[in-house]
């Protein structure tokens, strides 16, 4: 499997467990457990900030963020509609990228005013694990909250969306 291919997807698992987390994440009762709702949200919002902010320095174009989250904390219905674009924008601009592109580097400013320098592939790996890391807290505060996460495993995507794949 070559690199584009293997991060398309993982993209596409990115999206794909996104979606799963948002529609588990309503299941937390609003009022019995407010502060763990509010708080899995906040970890939501960051992990899609940190999204635009990668898009905006792998397009070249300015991110508008000055932090790593926002002061304001979105409803969920418009979290889960602006992360689902910001996937669907990751999905396509992966599929564009050549192997000569993925190793281009990159220099850009990070919020706290720092320079930065890495590969698109790198930029592209960090998105995918910085997701996957606070995924993993919002779980934690699910279970806090009595709601089971979804199992966000690589390996089960595969195989959910491939089933053909338990048979061999």
């Amino acid at each position: 499997m070559s690199t584009p291919t293997l991060l398309l997807s993982l993209f596409q698992y990115k999206a794909w467990a996104n979606a799963e987390l948002f529609v588990e994440l309503r299941k937390v009762d609003a009022e019995a457990h407010e502060a763990e709702r509010h708080t899995a949200i906040r970890l939501l919002n960051h992990i899609h900030v940190v999204d635009r902010i990668f898009v905006g320095h792998l397009s070249g174009t300015p991110h508008g963020q000055t932090a790593t989250n926002t002061p304001e904390t979105p409803t969920l219905d418009d979290l889960q509609a602006a992360v689902t674009e910001t996937d669907r924008w990751y999905i396509d601009h992966v599929s564009s990228l050549t192997a000569e592109r993925l190793s281009e580097p990159v220099s850009f400013t990070f919020t706290d005013g720092l320079q930065g320098c890495m590969t698109r592939e790198e930029m592209l790996a960090h998105v995918i694990t910085h997701g996957g890391y606070h995924r993993g807290a919002v779980g934690n505060v699910m279970r806090q909250a009595e709601v089971a996460p979804p199992r966000d495993t690589f390996t089960r995507y595969l195989h959910a969306t491939d089933p053909v794949r338990r048979e061999r």
